[in-house]
């Protein structure tokens, strides 16, 4: 399955497992329901920022939105650039840094 299908579906096993609307996830974490809506008609991840205020306004950290059964995730800073690099990279450039990593 594809991480942005992973981080949407997360999103929502997150928010019903709470109980919670859109609107309920949107105005705990500063957010408009439009932005949470437009994710999955346009099939879009959040960023990593928008990301860490969706983990905030449901009482997670990142390592734990992000953690496999159970176990603890931990990303340094250095890491976490990293990923806000990553996210702001479109589909094609994203292709060529994994082709880059998998044949350094």
């Amino acid at each position: 399955m594809c991480a942005r299908l992973k981080i949407l579906d997360e999103i929502v096993r997150l928010r019903t497992e709470r109980n919670w609307s859109e609107y309920t996830l949107a105005k705990n974490c500063g957010l408009s329901q439009s932005t949470i809506g437009g994710w999955y008609r346009s099939h879009q991840t959040p960023t990593i920022q928008t990301l860490d205020k969706i983990c905030r306004g449901l009482g997670i950290t990142l390592s734990q939105f992000f953690a496999e059964d159970g176990d603890p995730v931990s990303l340094t800073r250095e890491e976490r650039d990293m990923l806000d690099v990553w996210c702001a990279l479109p589909p094609q450039k994203r292709r060529l840094v994994v082709e880059l990593l998998r044949n350094p």
